[in-house]
């Protein structure tokens, strides 16, 4: 393996679906939770809306963390300059 600037690790098909599966059973439980909550409608349905708020800003903050450490290697040559003259 080499630390080259250009070169990037890619995750293994294992863990790839062992994070994936991990993620359906949290979901599926949390989801079994709050419906088998012994709480009204509108309890259960704050608690829906608060956990997928959670599910997607977990997402945005872990993008905005792996763009900030790829930050620097790709600071070097832009992919897209839309006013560039070629």
């Amino acid at each position: 393996m080499s630390d080259t600037p250009g070169s990037k690790q890619q995750n293994t098909a294992a863990f790839y679906g062992q994070a994936v599966a991990s993620f359906a059973v949290a979901m599926a439980a949390t989801a079994i939770g709050i419906y088998q909550l012994n709480a009204d409608a509108w309890v259960r349905g704050f608690l829906a809306i608060a956990v997928l708020y959670l599910v997607t800003s977990s997402f945005t903050l872990a993008k905005v963390i792996r763009d900030r450490q790829e930050g620097p290697a790709q600071a070097a040559a832009p992919a897209y300059a839309p006013f560039e003259k070629r």
